[in-house]
């Protein structure tokens, strides 16, 4: 067999199927608005903690959306809950209480039980 200098690796694809909403769900009842969000990227660009930190509101919203709860936590706890996010959000979206709420769902759950 010959080496190509590549090899097919493992598809990364989600299940959206079998991914728990749940939380998610919770999450619109409490903050309408998140599902308003379009990851237009707003929120990042103008974002303090990303001058200072690798931290991404729309990597965030994603995973919790998708139920991939695995390090989101430490990731919510570097925003500054500043609002700057909020102010140029184009669709109107919530996004501080978005992650006040998630900060609060994750503390609550027994995320690595799901």
């Amino acid at each position: 067999m010959k080496n190509w200098g590549y090899k097919i690796s493992k598809p990364r694809g989600i299940d959206l199927d079998t991914a728990n909403i749940k939380e998610f769900d919770k999450l619109a009842e409490k903050v309408p608005s998140a599902k308003r969000c379009l990851m237009c990227g707003a929120c990042s660009a103008t974002c303090s903690a990303t001058n200072h930190t690798d931290f991404n509101f729309r990597k965030c919203h994603l995973m919790f959306r998708r139920g991939q709860f695995e390090n989101i936590s430490e990731e919510l706890d570097k925003c500054m809950l500043c609002g700057k996010c909020k102010l140029v959000c184009p669709r109107g979206v919530n996004t501080r209480a978005i992650i006040y709420n998630m900060r609060i769902f994750l503390n609550n759950m027994d995320y690595k039980n799901i």
